[in-house]
């Protein structure tokens, strides 16, 4: 299945995330909101991964629900609370985590080269399940 495509502002920058910017690249998007402690003990991981893969092969995306947030600069706050360094996009409330299917906060997709969904994870994966889900794809 397709990824659904989407364009996005950055968190930080005037930056302007789109899904087609990352073609040729496998790419790790993970849904996720301030608030959830699922959320935050899983960002802690993508970051180490973020710092890690460092690859023309791979690519990482946070996607802040907004419409998920308590207070409108909660995840700002969070974000340099922690020292993260991986991009983030943040959605227009829940609209691209909607069109993505998600039931809960993380959520985390990994895409193909070609954007096709190779598989979706969610708060009780483990992390080196998605480890070996990207080193499978990256060395396709």
């Amino acid at each position: 299945m397709s990824a659904p495509a989407f364009t996005l502002n950055d968190m930080h920058t005037d930056k302007v995330h789109d899904l087609e910017d990352y073609k040729g690249k496998a790419l790790m998007i993970t849904f996720w909101s301030s608030s959830s402690p699922d959320s935050q003990r899983d960002l802690a991981n993508k970051e180490k991964l973020y710092r890690a893969m460092q690859t023309d092969k791979f690519d990482m995306l946070m996607i802040n629900v907004t419409g998920l947030e308590h207070k409108e600069q909660a995840a700002e706050t969070y974000y340099k609370e922690n020292d993260f360094t991986f991009p983030v996009a943040k959605d227009d409330g829940t609209k691209i985590y909607d069109k993505y299917q998600c039931m809960s906060v993380p959520t985390t997709y990994l895409l193909d080269k070609d954007h096709e969904i190779v598989s979706r994870f969610n708060d009780k994966a483990s992390f080196p399940q998605m480890l070996t889900t990207i080193g499978e794809v990256i060395a396709d």
